[in-house]
């Protein structure tokens, strides 16, 4: 080619693309493959992604897979991965309306981990797997840190301890929610309970995120020991909880393999713990992160290297406490704990020489059996609110009396009097051989305060004796008061509650009609001027009325944040009077102007009289 009179000479040819599978004697580390033709830096930091604009479909295929296996912390950026031809999807364009549920990502839960003596099993409790990202968080002063993260945070690199604000620079858009360890401590209780009941006898709570269980000599009814931990892993399962379980020769070493093993069920096998733990990083040992520290600064990193050393200089360094956790951990020495003991009902019983079947005799055995049941009351310091009469005949048939008290009461003569009233309905057929009377739903009930000063006024007299008589004719479910609920739809604002808990009111500003139906009802043939005029005319249950008063209208709008149906919703209330002088409170759904508000039909919500 030439130009001016000049020579020029010709462009060299483009560098061929770099390969994307890696050539005859060259070795991959880490996904990332390492040659002598990759420009990119080989420093263990690069990223793929570099190679986005490959025109190859499969090369952009294989770069597209290789970047999915990485964590999302270490995905390249959109401006290293260069333009793509697609657009974003909107974010808000897939979501759900607010229906007023809770987040959708799992909480906390108890993992059961389990170790096994010859039947020692321990349970413990971790954050379980959402679909978000979940952590709670714990203040302590000004200092906030992670007590729990979910399984996603954790393989993004979070842990619990961490600060909260360390925590959201590394993975954003964490949910973050308080935590609650009264509610997990009492988790825990409730499910070591259940395992005492139906497992084994020896359960104890260890911390706030474990349970211990000694499975010495259960085992075998369960099926072995891992059909039983199969089916514990279920049980957590179905509460919605993420579990590990370890089981070995005591109590330490399950509670490190359990937190620390690689698996989620993990048998050690007998007299293998000392194998088992020797990789286990030492704060397996439930060490003092002080400790831990000093033992790191030494080169020593698992409990393997600490079970080699010199015992001696150990203890003048680290003291005793050190080896006693390592010995518990490879069995050497036993750990105490604190069991779980269920408590049972409060109960009583008489078995007769002879069957009964008279309703005198039948009295005077329930007395008698009030007069045992009170005393073990008294000595425990409870009141009973049920009691349960259970008569076993001599067919082997079974009656059964249910009384309930309003308050926690140990008084004989009251509960005499509500089991007497159903004495009746007692058959006894050929005769009763055995009567048991069991306290189901029992309170703490103590000494009650008497008035220091003589010239108090009278107390308030103590209802709840009336209220159980009057409950024992008509039923429990027709006796209650209404109390106020903060909500400004009607038929959602008042429930009922026990007849002597203290009602909330409603606001003063609030006119309500003292009597609402319990859900709303259509009215007919309504003569009314739109949009905002009440109505001079309706009929109801077959009766026209003629209005010749009205107020309103009171607009009431829906509560889109529980409903997502109720968003453009809106009710337009009237108080109403007809010439008869009856009130009612009438309302049309819609505003009159936009449709998509209500259909403009008329309902009656409650009235005077």
């Amino acid at each position: 080619m030439e130009e001016n009179g000049g020579a020029r000479p010709s462009p060299s040819p483009p560098p061929p693309p770099l390969p994307l599978a890696p050539p005859p004697g060259e070795q991959e580390q880490g996904g990332i493959y390492l040659g002598t033709e990759c420009s990119c830096p080989r420093d263990g930091h690069w990223r793929p992604g570099a190679r986005w604009a490959e025109n190859s479909k499969e090369r952009r295929l294989r770069t597209e897979a290789e970047i999915a296996r990485l964590p999302l912390h270490q995905r390249p950026a959109m401006r290293e991965l260069g333009r793509r031809s697609e657009a974003a999807d909107m974010p808000f364009k897939g979501m759900k309306p607010d229906e007023g549920g809770a987040f959708p990502g799992e909480g906390r839960g108890p993992a059961a981990q389990a170790s096994r003596t010859r039947g020692s099993a321990f349970a413990g409790e971790q954050a379980g797997a959402g679909e978000g990202l979940v952590v709670t968080v714990a203040r302590s002063g000004s200092k906030i840190t992670l007590a729990a993260v979910c399984r996603n945070a954790l393989a993004l690199g979070l842990t619990p301890g961490m600060a909260l604000t360390q925590a959201r620079a590394m993975v954003p858009g964490l949910e973050v929610r308080d935590a609650d360890p009264s509610g997990d401590l009492a988790l825990l209780k409730r499910i070591a309970t259940f395992a005492a009941r139906r497992l084994t006898p020896l359960v104890a709570v260890s911390g706030s995120d474990g349970l211990w269980l000694d499975l010495t000599g259960v085992a075998h009814l369960h099926g072995g020991e891992r059909q039983l931990c199969v089916d514990l892993l279920r049980y957590c399962s179905k509460l919605g909880l993420g579990a590990r379980i370890a089981v070995a020769g005591n109590g330490a070493a399950a509670h490190a393999l359990a937190r620390h093993g690689a698996e989620r069920l993990l048998l050690c096998p007998e007299g293998g713990e000392q194998a088992a733990l020797a990789q286990l990083p030492l704060t397996a040992l439930r060490l003092e992160q002080a400790v831990v520290d000093a033992l790191r600064r030494l080169g020593l990193e698992r409990i393997g290297d600490l079970a080699a050393m010199p015992r001696a200089p150990l203890a003048r360094r680290f003291g005793k406490e050190t080896l006693l956790k390592l010995d518990r951990a490879l069995g050497r020495a036993a750990e105490p704990f604190d069991p779980v003991v269920p408590r049972d009902a409060p109960r009583a019983e008489l078995r007769f020489a002879e069957p009964i079947g008279g309703a005198e005799t039948i009295a005077a055995a329930i007395e008698t059996l009030l007069d045992q049941l009170i005393e073990r009351l008294r000595e425990a310091g409870l009141g009973a609110r049920t009691l349960l009469l259970l008569c076993d005949r001599v067919d082997r048939q079974q009656q059964r009396i249910e009384a309930g008290a309003a308050r926690a009461t140990r008084d004989k003569a009251h509960w005499l009097r509500l089991l007497g009233r159903h004495i009746e309905s007692i058959d006894p057929g050929f005769g009763i051989d055995a009567m048991r009377l069991v306290a189901v739903q029992t309170e703490p009930l103590g000494g009650a305060p008497l008035p220091s000063d003589l010239a108090a006024p009278e107390p308030t007299p103590d209802l709840s004796q009336l209220v159980d008589l009057i409950a024992s004719r008509i039923g429990t479910q027709h006796l209650y008061r209404l109390s106020a609920v903060e909500s400004d739809v009607p038929e959602r604002s008042v429930r009922k509650v026990a007849p002597l808990d203290t009602p909330e009111s409603w606001p003063a500003a609030w006119p309500r009609p003292p009597r609402l139906l319990p859900r709303p009802e259509p009215i007919a043939n309504v003569m009314a001027e739109m949009p905002d005029a009440p109505p001079k005319r309706f009929t109801w249950r077959g009766k026209t009325h003629r209005l010749v008063r009205g107020d309103g209208p009171e607009r009431i709008t829906g509560e889109w944040w529980k409903h997502g149906r109720e968003r453009d919703a809106v009710r337009d209330y009237f108080r109403v009077e007809d010439e008869s002088g009856a009130r009612f409170w009438l309302f049309r759904k819609g505003d009159g102007v936009d449709p998509r508000t209500g259909d403009l039909s008329w309902w009656i919500q409650g009235g005077c009289g």
